[in-house]
């Protein structure tokens, strides 16, 4: 997905032959670990040709031979999720300079003074989009409220189940843009075939949306998604109250942030097995509660972090300054 995403950008992509180590099975091991090293000799070579004055990191195992092979380069990691994962954590060390979405994140790198709260950054034409130009473009009633239903890039499969089982409940309450993923998209579309014509025109289901992602997240009253980094830049973006359902095999990860938007009263946690029997009736009652969701919207407005590409980009910028403050790692 992120290989697509940035080729769609025009950014010039080259890959890195890396793997997990950390909680890895013993038969596993070493083959990851010769993976790592063919990783390290790569980024060797792609340092030696592109001749970077710094590096930039945003997460993932594929940052570490990167990060061993540019060890004497100034870097930039930021952290996206709340709390780090383990190889951002472990080249964070070394890093000049830690870039972090919220300053919550700060308690996991001790009391290191090169972190710098920028907010999480979102794209710039999420913006392009306003409630009524956006409804406009999903075909919605302007009178009606609107639950946008997300699983991430990839989709969810208990999200999508969950949409699937209180279809029907669920389209008498609300209009639905429905954001599957490709993986359950054929079950999706069947089940969209089983709607009565009135109901089909409330339910707007697509397998993955690219550019009219924005639209979706301004023509939505509340959302259901996972709790992966982006809904801490994205949603505060929108002020879009939100049922969090956390991805259960991740670490913490998606918990710890969902536990953060919560904790401000911009949203409701929903755990990934209670999602089925839950949705309905969470759905229901918020949607019964109008001042709770304005409230709830209005929570979700205090936490956008404004500016946030041009805060890193100010950051890498001076790290390449020759006058540059932080060490450079022998």
């Amino acid at each position: 997905m992120e290989a697509e995403l940035v080729k769609r950008a025009g950014v010039p992509y080259t890959e890195i032959p890396a793997a997990g180590i950390h909680g890895v099975g013993w038969r596993s091991l070493p083959r990851n670990i010769m993976q790592v090293l063919r990783g390290v000799s790569r980024s060797r070579q792609i340092l030696d040709q592109f001749q970077p004055e710094a590096l930039f990191f945003t997460g993932g195992y594929v940052a570490g031979p990167m990060a061993y092979a540019g060890r004497k380069l100034p870097y930039l990691v930021f952290v996206p999720d709340i709390e780090p994962g383990m190889a951002l954590k472990m080249i964070s060390r070394y890093a000049s300079r830690i870039a972090v979405t919220t300053a919550d994140s700060q308690k996991y790198f001790g009391s290191t003074q090169k972190v710098v709260v920028t907010g999480y950054p979102t794209r710039s034409d999420l913006q392009s989009w306003d409630r009524e130009s956006a409804r406009r473009k999903f075909e919605l009633s302007m009178d009606e409220p609107v639950l946008l239903v997300t699983g991430g890039s990839k989709g969810s499969r208990s999200i999508n189940q969950a949409v699937i089982n209180n279809l029907y409940g669920l389209l008498s309450l609300t209009q639905i843009i429905h954001i599957s993923g490709q993986l359950d998209w054929s079950s999706v579309e069947a089940q969209k075939a089983s709607l009565t014509p009135a109901q089909a025109a409330r339910y707007h289901a697509y397998p993955y949306l690219h550019s009219e992602m924005g639209a979706a997240l301004a023509a939505a009253d509340l959302v259901v998604a996972r709790a992966g980094a982006s809904t801490l830049g994205e949603l505060p973006l929108f002020g879009l109250p939100a049922i969090l359902v956390p991805y259960p095999y991740a670490w913490r990860y998606q918990q710890t942030n969902a536990q953060y938007l919560a904790r401000h009263g911009s949203a409701r946690i929903v755990q990934d097995a209670q999602l089925s029997e839950q949705m309905l009736p969470v759905v229901t009652d918020l949607f019964s509660n109008p001042e709770q969701l304005n409230q709830m919207r209005k929570a979700m407005s205090t936490l956008t972090q404004a500016h946030s590409a041009e805060k890193i980009a100010r950051i890498l910028s001076a790290m390449m300054e020759p006058s540059f403050p932080g060490e450079v790692h022998g």
